[in-house]
């Protein structure tokens, strides 16, 4: 526990944080892969050139500073955030060079301002936040090691089927080397992969969606191809049928957890339904007996993925009812196997059938595609507590 002197030390530097922006976090980065260059194995390099890791940290700083009468308000982010660290394999110690980093980036960038007494206080706060996420990581390690199926750190799969899902989206199907189980997840979860190759410049860890439901024996991922992303295009490219990838336990925090009585929306964007098809075949496995409502938009057929496997279980299920929006059909289209509308995602003509004082809804997809959906939702009245969603980014909020 912090004292009341160290606290108000740490509040009195927001203006200064404020003021210094992400040139706090940028600065901090580059100080650290100059002098830790290891951790470029760590981190996603990627999310580093586009800025939105730099970003993120600062939003994390701030917050915490802001917060440091109660953290207790930050423990979502945390859960999130300690989620994705065991999915990097993050050990203790590398959080004490993380802390270096830091005190030293104040120190060079407000040298005035860094009197002993404040890097003193932030050296007292980080250490009590590193305590917070060290614990909790290790709570997470072992209850994934301890479960059947489960295990720590690497784990050897091999990919044992690779599916072209659309023009975009392609799905790999991981299988233990070890021909042993494998730990059970919840719908909405990722899975977790240390991509190491020749071909890659560092080592890469990325977070997949797991979009099938779990069987105890397999994992079924799908991966976007990203114009400029290093992993997705070395997973499209590279990464073939009997490849041998590094994988860790499944994390996450969006999860899908229903009784059987209780209606259901999935609502996505673009690649955001591989979570969401995860979710709708645990609810198809498990013969749920209440509404099923799959409303999907993406771009045009060449891009809407799984479309075949989710006509199959429409087809199959009477609980269960699609509606699939094409922003721009192809010309060649003529029918609407397929899809229902055309243009961007409409929810108000479907408000009769999919609002209902017991539905929860789950989405995902681009921030503005969601930011939209969560507005519409609770302006029809809809509580905060039945709107469940996952962003992709790594300080996206809604």
């Amino acid at each position: 526990m912090l004292d009341a002197r160290t606290r108000e030390i740490v509040k009195s530097t927001v203006p200064l944080l404020e003021s210094a922006n992400t040139a706090l976090t940028e600065h901090f980065y580059k100080r650290m892969f100059r002098d830790n260059p290891e951790l470029k194995d760590v981190f996603n390099l990627s999310n580093q050139a586009s800025g939105r890791q730099p970003a993120a940290l600062f939003t994390a700083v701030l917050a915490y500073a802001k917060n440091i009468d109660n953290p207790a308000v930050l423990s979502s982010a945390v859960e999130r955030i300690a989620q994705k660290h065991t999915g990097f394999s993050i050990k203790p110690e590398q959080y004490d060079i993380v802390g270096h980093h830091l005190l030293e980036t104040i120190k060079e960038l407000a040298p005035d301002a860094a009197t002993p007494e404040v890097i003193d206080a932030w050296g007292q706060a980080y250490g009590a936040l590193a305590g917070i996420f060290i614990g909790r990581e290790e709570q997470l390690y072992q209850e994934k090691e301890q479960q059947t199926g489960g295990w720590r750190g690497y784990r050897n799969f091999v990919v044992t089927e690779k599916q072209a899902e659309s023009a975009l989206i392609t799905s790999f199907l991981l299988t233990p080397e070890d021909g042993e189980a494998v730990i059970d997840f919840l719908p909405g979860q990722y899975l977790n992969l240390h991509l190491v190759s020749p071909k890659l410049a560092n080592n890469e860890y990325r977070q997949y969606s797991l979009c099938q439901a779990a069987n105890g024996k397999n994992y079924r991922i799908a991966v976007k191809r990203e114009p400029q992303g290093v992993a997705s295009n070395f997973m499209h490219d590279e990464v073939q049928i009997g490849d041998t990838l590094q994988v860790l336990p499944p994390s996450g925090d969006f999860f899908m957890e229903v009784s059987t009585e209780t209606p259901v929306v999935l609502i996505s964007g673009g690649v955001g339904q591989t979570p969401m098809r995860a979710m709708l075949d645990q609810l198809i496995n498990h013969q749920h007996k209440a509404d099923i409502h799959w409303l999907h938009a993406c771009e045009n057929g060449q891009q809407h993925a799984f479309k075949d496997s989710i006509k199959g279980l429409r087809q199959a299920n009477h609980n269960l009812t699609t509606h699939v929006w094409y922003r721009e059909p192809e010309a060649s289209v003529q029918d609407k196997e397929h899809y229902n509308a055309t243009g961007i995602m409409d929810l108000t003509p479907l408000k009769d059938s999919i609002v209902t004082p017991n539905t929860h809804y789950y989405f995902c997809g681009p921030l503005p595609f969601m930011a939209m959906v969560k507005e519409v939702l609770t302006g029809w009245g809809i509580s905060e507590d039945r709107l469940h969603y996952e962003v992709f980014g790594p300080h996206e909020t809604l």
